[in-house]
């Protein structure tokens, strides 16, 4: 199919939206009122809302650690160094030298819920249940298929006493904190008094965090006014209210700020970056935990299973150009991680824009001239860190077309494209394609690398969406599980990174630079290096 929509067909869709957009915030009042922020963001729709957000990274943005805490926190409050794990709803998590599968968390005294319940270790029990247990009442489908993928280390758990949690993971794994990270703490009390019905929950939901939820329309917008008895009293919110509206169209969400409908948009169109500098709107970008890749499938039949097609796709692709393309808003791809990350390592393989080379390697693997590789390949429309792919897919496609590769593109919705990862590269609703773009998170080793590439966690026990397994990559992912000193550590996965680049395990494109566009009216905002950020110092000038 087609990549691109038709000039005219966009700009109707854009009318729609914009009118969509206009009766939404005509409803949150008026769009000076001072300490209000509103966000355009490149999501369809609103996020869950109920605890384990979709939406990918986005989601866990804006109605995942707004509402709510994990056990264990991002530090969001830099923007000079990478952003690490802090005490969230716990104060402090050990592991027993006798035993390094069990962990015993410390839980944070005199916390409640926006529902004005407390919070304790039978909260985490049933919040993990909701997730992990399919005979518990509160076991939510929604839920469980964004958090249970999260953490596949766990074992069991069990509430010591009211402040005590112990989990035990099924094997040693030094990444478990990263793990539970994203597991956030939905109130028990709450589902309770919604009737026990997620459904109701997702209109008033309850979490310990910084924000409450005050109005929910899905598809037009989230409103959350400051939660003032935070635990974390240097985090509660400067705004009066914070609104968010989804735009997943790019020049939508620019035509919304020019308007002055929005107030900040996340992932502004590169071509109209220029204008909005030009008008006193600011540009905020920072370092970025962050690829846009394919990820290829390893399924009987696959092109992809050959070295020699994945690396000649890696050299086709002339990144620098794409740089140019997307106003100087990313930073070339030289592996699967970002240039000059401590786990980098020295990879043999380099990637480079070498077309020669390319149809060389094609030509190895029996492709040619009257002979093309063709193939489906599946990308989203807009979405999470997807930064803007429509026109970065019709750019690779036309790379590769030079070399004697044929794509033709499958577009489906971000969630949609999310649950087709979930459900792997076999099943059905992939829909034949070989490949999908999807943008990933690398802040940590788990999300890194092991969910991607360790055998076992294929679908349905994991998103190693496609089906690649290797002894020895496992082997190394075991390394790096028991190697609790980070020094040594660093070591194991900068060997994982090179044979991640070595054997050309996806098509490494670029790294996004997470770029805003906002009024010169919001304030305090320190964008972390991080997919989350945090809202609670902005203030709004007059």
């Amino acid at each position: 199919m087609p990549l691109l929509t038709p000039p005219s067909l966009r700009r109707s869709a854009l009318g729609r939206t914009l009118s969509g957009l206009a009766l939404a915030l005509a409803l949150t009042g008026p769009a000076s009122a001072q300490g209000v922020l509103r966000i355009g963001m490149t999501a369809s729709d609103i996020p869950l809302t109920t605890g384990q957000a979709d939406n990918g990274g986005e989601g866990m943005r804006f109605t995942g650690y707004t509402v709510y805490d994990a056990l264990i926190n991002w530090d969001l409050s830099r923007a000079d160094k990478a952003s690490d794990l802090t005490p969230g709803l716990a104060t402090s998590w050990s592991i027993d030298p006798a035993d390094k599968t069990r962990w015993t968390f410390k839980l944070r005294p005199g916390v409640t819920f926006h529902d004005g319940s407390a919070f304790d270790a039978n909260a985490v029990v049933w919040n993990l249940d909701k997730l992990l247990k399919s005979d518990s009442p509160q076991f939510d489908p929604r839920q469980s298929a964004q958090g249970r993928t999260r953490i596949p280390a766990v074992a069991s758990y069990k509430a010591v006493d009211p402040m005590t949690l112990e989990i035990v993971t099924k094997t040693p794994d030094a990444t478990f904190p990263y793990q539970l990270a994203w597991i956030l703490m939905s109130s028990p009390a709450n589902w309770e008094k919604q009737g026990k019905s997620w459904d109701a929950v997702a209109k008033a939901p309850s979490g310990t965090g910084p924000w409450k939820v005050t109005g929910f329309v899905p598809r037009e917008r989230l409103e959350l006014v400051p939660n003032k008895e935070y635990w974390d009293k240097a985090r509660v919110p400067k705004l009066d209210k914070m609104v968010l509206v989804p735009l997943p169209e790019a020049n939508a969400r620019v035509a919304a700020l020019r308007s002055g409908q929005v107030d900040w948009i996340e992932a502004p169109a590169p071509d109209a970056v220029p204008s909005l500098k030009a008008a006193g709107f600011a540009l905020v970008t920072n370092l970025y935990p962050h690829n846009w890749t394919w990820h290829l499938s390893r399924a009987e039949g696959s092109p992809w299973n050959d070295v020699r097609v994945r690396k000649a796709a890696n050299l086709a692709i002339d990144r620098e150009g794409l740089k140019e393309f997307l106003g100087g808003l990313a930073t070339p791809a030289e592996g699967f991680l970002t240039p000059g990350h401590p786990w980098f390592g020295k990879p043999t393989f380099k990637l480079g824009y070498d077309p020669e080379a390319a149809k060389k390697l094609l030509k190895e693997a029996g492709y040619g001239p009257n002979k093309p590789l063709s193939t489906k390949v599946l990308i989203s429309a807009s979405g999470s860190g997807q930064m803007q792919p429509l026109p970065m897919n019709e750019f690779l496609q036309q790379n590769l077309a030079e070399v004697g590769i044929k794509v033709d593109y499958e577009v489906v919705e971000w969630n949609t494209l999310i649950n087709i990862w979930r459900a792997g590269s076999k099943s059905d609703s992939a829909r034949g394609g070989t490949a999908m773009n999807y943008s990933y998170l690398i802040q940590d080793p788990f999300t890194a690398f092991i969910r991607h590439a360790q055998c076992n966690l294929a679908p349905p026990n994991g998103t190693n969406w496609g089906y690649y397994c290797d002894p020895a990559m496992d082997k190394l992912f075991d390394e790096v599980r028991a190697t609790f000193d980070p020094k040594e550590q660093v070591a194991v996965l900068q060997k994982v990174h090179e044979k991640f680049v070595d054997d050309a395990l996806f098509l490494m494109v670029t790294h996004d630079v997470n770029p805003r566009a906002m009024s010169k009216k919001v304030q305090g905002f320190v964008q972390a290096q991080s997919w989350f950020q945090d809202f609670s110092p902005i203030t709004m000038a007059k």
